[in-house]
This record gives structure tokens, C-alpha cells and sequence, in this order.
């Protein structure tokens, strides 16, 4: 393929006046424009949209971490991200992690090496001295609080939320209650974990490890965590699931067994996802695709770093 300088020497013009004539210059003559034209023409010259974005700059695209595709809840992220990204007229770049870390830091170096303008972190799995490091490369955005670091974040409070919870959980009459979550480590969920031992010091109940279900990240899960549940001589009279998605298989699974919710089990849910309108299920409502759509709009402020809480609400329904 021809190059700008080709295109020049067939046309009989400098390479000033081909650039100009590609970048829309207006102080080019008509008959030197037309002989560019006709010189691009016979050549097929197409330009490298790589090579004039790195020239700006820019390259439109915004990379998006998620540790999944096919989860509900990174789902409903990023069709929060990718409208706003239309508005905005540029397109995603999407990094799938399954959580593995080098896959992480894969995307951190596209930011470094400018082959995206901005990064968008929906669940980290790298440690914050590895964040931090990249951070100077460009905008990192992330959905946690992320106060104190050289980042935006726009996050909910995992320990006030999980508080309010449990507290309804209780005001409903339950004292021994369980929790189900997707990972052990994680920030999100260490702050769930210390709202949950602080709230059992604060009703004078006592720590039982065996009340926490880890790995619940879809549906099928629930099947497991009510076979656990059948084979404890004590087991929780509530339960408080990170996911909608694995509520409803537990859910289901109840109902196959003849547990009859709420009166043997109490089910509440997080996210408000619409299985659990579809379902009934009581769940505290998170507005991931406006949560989406303010992580987007973070990305590309390359002025400042900002944090946002979002706040949760609470939808009762027929499972507490």
C-alpha cells in the first residue's frame, strides 16, 4: 500500500501538502487537493488510523477489566459503560481476568503502552502497590472506594450495606445468619466479612465459620450451599447472598427439597437484578448501569480524580 510520501511524489505536491489535505486543512488549492485526491484514488491509499491517533494523542478506546463475561452483575456494568461510551463517541476495549493477576497487568501496560486512553477496573485483583504503579500512565478507574489512592472510583460501601442488611435480617427475628459471597480475598469482601463480625459482637451472637458459604458466583452454586445447609445440626435461619443469581438457585433448590422460605429460610439478595423481581426476591438494590455509566464518564476526565459513593436501597419482597 502507498505511503504519504508516495501519494506526495504522484501527486506532485510536498508531504506538508498531503498531510494537510488528510487532516482537512483549508489553506490547500483546489487543484493541489484534487490531485492528492486522484493520487489516493490510484493507489488505494488507506490511512493508518493507528498511526494518526498516536500523532494526537488519543485512540478513542477505553479498556474494561472484568473478571467475567457471562455474570449478571459485570453484565449490567458495562452496559452502563458502553452507553455512555457511545454518547461519548468512543469504543470499549473489554479484558477478561478470570481474576488471574498477569491478565490484570496485561491491561494496566495497553494504559502504559497508550493503546487505550483509560482503564476501567470493575473488580481488581491486583494488589494496590502494582495500581499505583501504572497510575501515572493515564486514567485508572475502579469500582471500589478507592479513596487515597491516585485513581477514581465511583463504589458502594460494602460494610454499611451488608450492616443494613443484617440488621433488617434481625429485625425480623433471626439471630443466626449466614452469608454467602463470591470470593474469600477481595476488598469488597473483607469489608463485608468485618461488618458481619461486628454486627454479631453487637447482638452477642458468636462467630461460626461454617454460617459463611464462599464461591457463590452462579446459579448452580445455590444447590450446594442448601446441601451444606441440610447437613448442619444448626443451621442459620438466614441467609444473606452477594448475587441475586445464586439466591434464586437457592431458592429453587429449597423449593425442590420442601424448605419452605421464609419460614424455614429467610433469603435475601444483592443487586436487585431482575431475576429477583422475577422471583420475589427481597434484595438490596445496586444501580450497577448507573454505576457504569459514572465509571465511564471518570475514564475520560483527564483532569482530576473523583469519588463517588452510591447509595443501596432496600426492596422487601416475599423471601424474608
Amino acid at each position: 500500500m502507498a505511503n504519504i510520501r508516495e501519494i506526495a511524489k504522484i501527486a506532485g505536491v510536498s508531504v506538508t501538502t498531503v498531510s494537510r489535505v488528510l487532516n482537512n486543512h483549508p489553506y490547500v488549492s483546489d487543484d493541489k487537493r484534487d490531485a492528492v485526491l486522484r493520487a489516493m484514488e490510484e493507489t488505494n491509499y488507506q490511512r493508518n488510523i493507528n498511526a494518526v491517533h498516536l500523532s494526537k494523542g488519543v485512540t478513542f478506546l477505553i479498556g474494561v477489566v472484568i473478571p467475567f463475561t457471562n455474570h449478571p452483575y459485570f453484565g449490567l456494568l458495562v452496559e452502563g459503560i458502553a452507553t455512555e461510551a457511545v454518547k461519548n463517541n468512543y469504543k470499549l476495549v473489554l479484558i477478561q481476568t478470570n481474576y488471574e493477576e498477569d491478565r490484570e497487568i496485561e491491561a494496566l501496560k495497553m494504559l502504559q503502552h497508550k493503546q487505550i486512553d483509560a482503564l476501567i477496573i470493575c473488580s481488581r485483583i491486583c494488589e494496590w502497590n502494582i495500581i499505583n504503579e501504572y497510575a501515572s500512565y493515564g486514567p485508572i478507574v475502579l469500582c471500589e472506594d478507592s479513596r487515597g489512592h491516585n485513581v477514581s472510583s465511583t463504589f458502594i460501601d460494602h460494610y454499611k450495606s451488608f450492616i443494613k442488611a443484617l440488621e433488617y435480617l434481625h429485625s425480623k427475628g433471626h439471630k443466626n445468619i449466614g452469608y454467602c459471597i463470591g470470593r474469600k480475598s477481595g476488598a469488597n469482601s473483607k469489608r463485608r466479612e468485618n461488618a458481619y463480625k461486628d454486627f454479631l459482637e453487637k447482638i452477642n451472637e458468636k462467630f461460626d465459620p461454617n454460617y459463611i458459604f464462599y464461591n457463590c458466583l452462579k446459579f448452580e452454586d445455590g444447590v450446594q450451599v442448601v446441601q451444606q445447609l441440610m447437613n448442619m445440626s444448626n443451621p442459620p435461619t438466614a441467609l444473606l447472598i452477594t448475587s441475586d443469581i445464586v439466591a434464586a438457585g437457592i431458592l429453587t433448590y429449597c423449593k425442590d427439597q420442601a424448605i419452605v422460605i421464609p419460614d424455614n429460610l429467610a433469603i435475601m439478595g444483592f443487586d436487585n437484578q431482575p431475576i429477583a423481581k422475577i422471583m420475589h426476591i427481597t434484595t438490596l438494590e445496586i444501580p450497577l448501569v448507573k454505576i457504569g455509566s459514572k465509571l465511564f464518564l471518570q475514564a475520560i476526565d483527564p483532569i482530576k480524580n473523583s469519588h463517588e459513593e452510591i447509595y443501596v436501597k432496600l426492596i422487601e419482597r416475599q423471601t424474608v
